[in-house]
């Protein structure tokens, strides 16, 4: 095959559950920021939110913890730049993000085979993605994204991922070889209302069989079983949506 005809198959990754832990940092930076603006405590509970935007986040939080503001966009500006200088305080060391078995591994595989195009397509603000990348020294990989500071909805970062993937790799992406990964019920709905492909990883705060119930088109333990899992991305990109696997 000549060489302009790779990359063929575009990888959107999702990051928190999926690639990396913060183990809390991120939540709690969230949480400090929030509490300075309403000056009050506010709950979190992790399933409620993940796979949401930032943005969405911080709204649904005001939601339930009722509270009301006049000017409610600029309170969520002011939270997310607060949460941006905390975060950044709390990710100062290597171990502050803990990478997933297998991440790095895949990573660079995927990165070394001509077939694969890498990007981000997360919720996180592009600013807050990067900064987390960067203990670890993942941001190498991703040349491209879209984020939760382009769109609120998550299920609308795809075309904006895929349109900065062909303006980056200089090539088309067909929607059968793009593939949307992540640990969360909202990752697999988000590739599916795209008619894109997904492949669901148990790392984050749901179970094997629980994301086997949304349907994606590959699930899997972990990243520790990489060329399985390059593999399964090769023949799915090839194969019929009806070739689950």
């Amino acid at each position: 095959m000549n060489p302009t005809d790779f990359p063929t198959i575009l990888l959107l990754f999702d990051i928190d559950g999926t690639l990396i832990s913060t183990d809390g940092r991120a939540k709690d930076a969230m949480l400090a920021a929030a509490e300075v603006e309403f000056h009050r405590p506010i709950r979190f509970h992790f399933k409620d939110f993940a796979g949401s935007t930032d943005r969405r986040i911080i709204r649904t939080l005001m939601e339930k913890s009722g509270i009301r503001m006049d000017n409610g966009e600029a309170a969520i500006d002011r939270i997310l730049h607060r949460y941006l200088e905390f975060l950044a305080e709390k990710l100062t060391s290597p171990d502050s993000v803990r990478v997933y078995p297998g991440v790095r591994e895949l990573l660079e595989r995927l990165h070394r085979d001509e077939q694969f195009a890498l990007g981000l397509l997360t919720g996180n603000v592009e600013k807050g993605a990067r900064l987390k990348l960067a203990p670890p020294r993942l941001n190498r990989y991703f040349p491209i994204g879209a984020f939760g500071c382009d769109e609120e909805d998550r299920t609308r970062l795809p075309a904006i991922a895929i349109r900065r993937a062909e303006a980056h790799y200089r090539r088309r992406f067909s929607p059968e070889r793009v593939w949307i990964i992540g640990d969360t019920p909202r990752d697999i709905r988000c590739g599916k209302v795209n008619h894109l492909r997904t492949l669901a990883v148990a790392t984050g705060g749901w179970t094997l069989e629980q994301l086997q119930a949304y349907h994606p088109d590959v699930v899997v333990p972990d990243f520790q079983n990489v060329e399985q899992i390059v593999t399964l991305l090769k023949e799915g990109s090839h194969s019929g949506r009806d070739g689950k696997r």
